[in-house]
C-alpha cells in the first residue's frame, strides 16, 4: 500500500518543474515601446485585480468551512436557509461591479491603441512610417512604399518614431505579433488592417505569426531591428543604391508555400500587385509554376499536385 510519503517524495521534483517553467523570457511583460507599455499595464492591472478577487473568495470560503463545520454546539443551525433577497442582490451586484471595473480601463486602452502612439524623444519624426506587411505561407514580406524598399522575414524601423503597419495576406489568415512592441492583429486575404507600433530602444525584437496556418507555421517568424535615426537613414541609402530590384518572377516564387531566408530589394511588389484587390494572386502564381491545390472537399483531401517543398523554389539570399 502506498503511503502519503510515497506521493510526498515527488513534491520537490514538481517544485523544480514549476520553477523552471518561469525561466523563459516573458517578452509580453518586457515592453520596449509605448504601445506594449499600455498593454503591459493593462495586463498587470487585470492580473492584480483578479488575484485580489481570488484571495477574497478563498478567504471567505475558508471562513465558512471553519465557522459552519459540523460540531456539537451547532445543533440548532439549519443549513437549508433560503429566500434571502439581500444575499441574492449582493452576489448579483458584485460581479457586475467587477466586470465594470475591468471594462473601463480595457475599453479606454483599446481606443488609445488605434491612435498614433506618442513618442517622448526630442527632435524626432512624429509622422508615422508606413510599412506594408504581407503574410504568405510561411514567410513575411515588408514593403516600404515611400523608400521603395522590400524585405523578407525582417523589417528595420527607426526608434522613437511611430510605425503604421498595413497588414494583408496573400493566402491563409495569419496574425502579426511583435510581443515586446505591441499586441497582435490579423492579416487577411482581400482586406487590409492597420496596426500602430513604436520602439523606444534600439535592439532586435522577435516577431511571429500567432495564428496556426499549417505545417510551416512554427517557422513563420521575422526580426524587427530598431535602429537609431542615423543608422536607419544609412540603411535606406545603402539598400536603394546596392540592392537588386524585385522582379515579378522572383515575387511569384515567394508565393509558393515554404520558408525563405532574409532578402532585401530596392523596389516593392506594390508597383505590380495589390493583394487587397487581387486576393487570388498567390494561387494564380502557384498554378503558373505548377503548384495547384485540389478541392479541400475531395475524398483525397486538400493536397498539391506537385510536391509541397519545405523551401520555395530555390530563392537564394539577395543583398
Amino acid at each position: 500500500m502506498r503511503t502519503p510519503f510515497f506521493y510526498a517524495r515527488w513534491l520537490p521534483l514538481l517544485a523544480v518543474v514549476l520553477l523552471l517553467s518561469g525561466c523563459g523570457n516573458l517578452t509580453v511583460l518586457d515592453p520596449q515601446g509605448p504601445v506594449a507599455k499600455q498593454q503591459s499595464h493593462l495586463i498587470i492591472l487585470s492580473i492584480g485585480f483578479m488575484i485580489f478577487i481570488v484571495l477574497v473568495v478563498f478567504i471567505l470560503f475558508t471562513m465558512m468551512l471553519v465557522k459552519y463545520r459540523d460540531r456539537s454546539d451547532h445543533k440548532g443551525y439549519d443549513p437549508s436557509i433560503e429566500g434571502s433577497h439581500k444575499l441574492e442582490i449582493t452576489w448579483t451586484i458584485i460581479p457586475i461591479i467587477i466586470v465594470t471595473l475591468l471594462s473601463i480601463p480595457t475599453v479606454m486602452t483599446i481606443y488609445q491603441l488605434e491612435e498614433v502612439p506618442e513618442v517622448t524623444a526630442d527632435n524626432v519624426e512624429t509622422e508615422p512610417l508606413v510599412i506594408h506587411a504581407t503574410s504568405v505561407n510561411w514567410k513575411w514580406i515588408f514593403s516600404y512604399p515611400d523608400e521603395e524598399i522590400e524585405t523578407v522575414n525582417y523589417v528595420n524601423i527607426p526608434t522613437d518614431r511611430p510605425v503604421l503597419f498595413k497588414l494583408t495576406s496573400a493566402d491563409s489568415m495569419a496574425s502579426f505579433w511583435v510581443p515586446q512592441l505591441g499586441g497582435q492583429k490579423y492579416s487577411m486575404a482581400g482586406m487590409e488592417t492597420e496596426l500602430y507600433l513604436a520602439a523606444t530602444s534600439p535592439g532586435t525584437y522577435d516577431g511571429r505569426n500567432a495564428n496556426f496556418t499549417g505545417e510551416g507555421f512554427a517557422e513563420q517568424r521575422f526580426l524587427v531591428n530598431a535602429l537609431t535615426h542615423d543608422q536607419y537613414a544609412a540603411w535606406v541609402e545603402e539598400v536603394q543604391s546596392e540592392a537588386p530590384p524585385l522582379s515579378e518572377e522572383e515575387y511569384a516564387h515567394l508565393m509558393v508555400p515554404g520558408h525563405a531566408t532574409e532578402m532585401t530589394f530596392s523596389s516593392t511588389h506594390l508597383t505590380f500587385v495589390d493583394h487587397v484587390q487581387e486576393p487570388t494572386y498567390a494561387l494564380d502564381r502557384r498554378a503558373e509554376l505548377g503548384y495547384k491545390a485540389l478541392s479541400p472537399h475531395s475524398r483525397e483531401g486538400k493536397k498539391w499536385e506537385m510536391p509541397l517543398l519545405s523551401q520555395p523554389i530555390d530563392i537564394e539570399k539577395r543583398y
